[in-house]
Order: structure tokens, then C-alpha cells, then sequence
């Protein structure tokens, strides 16, 4: 009876070590799909900034798009009112 237990539990770990390498191995893949992306933003930016765009502001409006105009429109209200009180 031994012998099914000890064999079940090689089989469970066989399955167990094939499945863990499958999500390490799509883990990999997702790593290297990332850094084709990056290397791919960084192109778009390079030519960006060859045709004489401001890079640093193409990414500050790249990040506003993400974020909720009302979140936005707040953030730069108070902004004003800091410039105001500091005479800017």
C-alpha cells in the first residue's frame, strides 16, 4: 500500500514540477513580450524627439490620458491655488 502512496505522490509531484515549469516558462515569454514593448516605446520616442518633439512632455501627457478628467481637473485646481499662495 506503501508503494501506490509513494507512487501517487511522485506522480502528483511530476504534474505538480511540469505545471510549475509551464508558469515559469509563460512568466519568461510575458518578460520578454515586455521588453520588446519597451524597446518598442523607446523607438517611438526616439523618433518623436528627432522630429523635434518634447519627449518629457509627450510622456506627462501620455500619463494624463490614463487618469479621469474630473482626478485631473482637481489636481491642477489645487496646483493653481499653490501657485497662487506662493506668488508663481
Amino acid at each position: 500500500m506503501e508503494d501506490i502512496t509513494e507512487d501517487q505522490a511522485a506522480a502528483n509531484y511530476r504534474v505538480t514540477a511540469g505545471e510549475l515549469r509551464q508558469f515559469v516558462e509563460r512568466f519568461e515569454r510575458l518578460e520578454a513580450e515586455k521588453k520588446d514593448i519597451a524597446d518598442q516605446q523607446k523607438e517611438v520616442m526616439a523618433e518623436a524627439k528627432a522630429r523635434g518633439y518634447d519627449t518629457k512632455v509627450m510622456r506627462k501627457v501620455v500619463a494624463l490620458r490614463k487618469r479621469d478628467k474630473d482626478d485631473i481637473a482637481e489636481e491642477e485646481a489645487v496646483l493653481e491655488m499653490y501657485k497662487e499662495a506662493l506668488g508663481m
